[in-house]
């Protein structure tokens, strides 16, 4: 049965432009589910949207507690957004853990839909609580929706076959249903999905749909749901679009190079948060002919790595700065050899294990310099989760082209988000390949030879008949590939390894200034592209003089950064670290920045760094 026969005497919705919401309970409450699911209908419906799934450090937090909460925020609108949204209009919240961690956040007068039936004595104990919030007056600034869910799910699923308190797993499909009911979303492609997922005769499936319903159904009953909102579809530009998490696209992207460059795919990688759904996914693709190799650890995944790259194949690693310090010396290794490798560094918050679920640009410096003697490096950065398609696919050309390993730097942000991307024509991507190496029997094999043009070395796969030659750790004479001591000759690869990597200045495309104003650049990497470019868009409105420019390439920066830096009067650079971009660029271009730094394992503010530019450019000191 369509949703559409429940909604007869729907009263017409309010419409609004767009909305910021956040589902939010305990880690075994199903939010990243429901939140997903209510994206996954929104995008159907044509609405654009960025999401921003946030789950417990730990991996069993102590249940009912705020250290436990697990929340998904969706910002979903009839216009073009780029971030997940600053602060909540709407919060579910499934427990007292899951108000108290979140409740500051909802904007004032906001709406804020409780599970009363978690609001027990014990479980506001557990968050924190002396008294119930729902009753004690604290939440009179915010119109506050209660709803029994418990009661109402173990009623709804009675004759599912589910028994005992496994009905409760259900009660996230319960605020999935009210909140299609609220937002004015079809119910019929999230019971496709439990269809397909759980079978639509099991317990569990039928539960769910159960749940689903009568969340919806209690929408339309009780009287103070009965104010509705309909958010209309965004006018996106023409053609085929699906709703894409940051790993996914890049590991789609990965897939898309080797087959440009008509090269097998190896992966070789040990799990870890929140690098491994780009291995899980690679995984499923088999039928490519795409290897994938889970490690016994990273220093393995690396290792095998590196042994694919000699043997001939686009090869992948994926980590996160604690793997990325255990990569690093066989990552030095084949810098020496120089073999085109791509390593997807997914940072996270650090140090050690640090905040292993929570985002922070923490790892640029490392990736700068973390190898030990002079050991320069590409780094290509990733700015969104629909670019990482793109991002993953140019550190790949530039591995293949230069021989030579390639940093691609992404985030536990970027990593888990979604947002819609529109399908690339895969014929119009770019031939990338690179032939193997040839040698014509006339005189010994120079594994060493360079092009001219871009110092890459030939790329010779063993076994080749006069093509013999020795790779290693050892310093390397610059033409033979023999082991060479003299003192000479390793200044002279020193500065041709560095040379190579400068060369690829020439090869990447310009950074590109969104806006004309010249009192303040914003200068950004990463994912803090969405928060700043909405505050650059909300302060130019004001007519204020400001300037976003955002850094795909940072190893070597693109040749026109200089001339960008000095067209503006300051410049101001937000980053979820303590300014690792700013000593990068005071050092390579003696440009004083303004930083705007901050590592709470959460991705930048829009309104934050808004209000930073107006400090800047009243003279206020941050």
């Amino acid at each position: 049965m369509s949703d559409d026969t429940l909604t007869e005497s729907r009263p017409a919705p309010e419409q609004i432009k767009d909305v910021v919401i956040r589902f939010a309970g305990d880690s075994g409450d199903g939010m990243q589910l429901a939140g997903t699911q209510f994206t996954a209908s929104s995008a159907l419906f044509g609405n654009d949207l960025s999401t921003f799934p946030n789950f417990p450090a730990e991996i069993r937090a102590p249940q009912g507690t705020v250290g436990g909460v697990s929340s998904f925020q969706v910002h979903i609108a009839d216009w073009d957004i780029l971030t997940p949204g600053d602060r909540p209009d709407c919060l579910v919240a499934m427990n007292p853990a899951a108000l108290k961690a979140n409740v500051d956040d909802v904007v004032p007068g906001g709406l804020i839909l409780v599970n009363t039936d978690a609001f027990d004595e014990r479980n506001l104990g557990k968050a924190g609580y002396d008294e119930n919030p729902i009753d004690n007056g604290s939440l009179d600034t915010y119109t506050v929706l209660k709803a029994p869910m418990e009661e109402l799910t173990k009623d709804a699923v009675k004759d599912s076959g589910v028994k005992g308190r496994a009905a409760l797993r259900s009660k996230n499909f319960f605020a999935l249903g009210l909140m299609s009911w609220i937002y004015t979303r079809s119910l019929d492609p999230i019971i496709e999905w439990v269809d397909d997922k759980f079978g639509a005769d099991t317990p569990v499936g039928s539960a769910n749909v159960s749940a689903l319903r009568a969340g919806y159904n209690y929408g339309i009953t009780t009287e103070a749901f009965h104010h509705t909102y309909e958010i209309n579809p965004a006018p996106l530009p023409a053609g085929e679009y699906t709703n894409v998490i940051g790993n996914v696209a890049s590991a789609w992207g990965i897939m898309a190079a080797a087959d440009k460059a008509n090269l097998p795919l190896f992966l070789g990688s040990y799990p870890i948060t929140p690098a491994t759904t780009i291995l899980e996914e690679l995984a499923r693709h088999r039928n490519f002919g795409i290897k994938t190799f889970q490690a016994e650890d990273e220093i393995a995944g690396i290792g095998a790595t590196l042994g694919a790259a000699v043997a001939g194949s686009l090869a992948i690693t994926t980590t996160s700065g604690p793997g990325l310090a255990l990569k690093s010396e066989t990552l030095s290794l084949a810098l020496m050899i120089e073999l085109p490798m791509i390593i997807v560094d997914v940072q996270r918050g650090g140090p050690s294990t640090g905040l292993p679920t929570k985002v922070e640009q923490s790892d640029l410096l490392f990736a700068m310099y973390g190898r030990h003697g002079e050991a320069p490096l590409p780094i290509v950065s990733t700015s969104s989760p629909s670019d990482a398609f793109d991002a993953a696919f140019e550190a790949a050309r530039i591995a293949i082209k230069y021989m030579t390993p390639v940093i691609l730097l992404t985030d536990g942000y970027i990593a888990t988000s979604s947002e819609p991307w529109k399908l690339p024509d895969l014929d119009a991507l770019p031939d990338i390949s690179r032939p193997y190496a040839t040698h014509n029997g006339e005189g010994p094999f120079l594994p060493y030879e360079r092009d001219p043009e871009t110092l890459a070395r030939e790329w010779a796969i063993p076994g080749q008949t006069g093509m013999e030659h020795r790779v290693g750790g050892l310093e390397k004479d610059s033409q033979t590939g023999n082991v060479s001591y003299v003192p000479e000759n390793h200044e002279h690869m020193s500065h041709l390894r560095d040379a190579k990597i400068q060369q690829i200045q020439a090869d990447i495309a310009d950074v590109e200034v969104h806006g004309d104003g010249t009192d303040l650049l914003v200068l950004g990497w990463g994912s803090t592209y969405g928060a700043i470019r909405t505050a650059v868009d909300r302060v130019n409105k004001e007519g204020l003089s400001v300037s976003h420019a955002h850094l795909r390439h940072i190893s070597p920066f693109p040749k026109n950064l200089g001339d960008v830096l000095a067209r503006h009067d300051r410049v101001l650079i937000p980053e979820i670290n303590l300014g690792q971009l700013s000593k990068l660029i005071r050092a390579e271009y003696g440009v004083d920045s303004t930083g705007y730094n901050r590592v709470l394992g959460q991705p930048l503010r829009a309104r934050f760094i808004e209000s930073e530019i107006h400090d800047i450019l009243n003279g206020e000191t941050s």
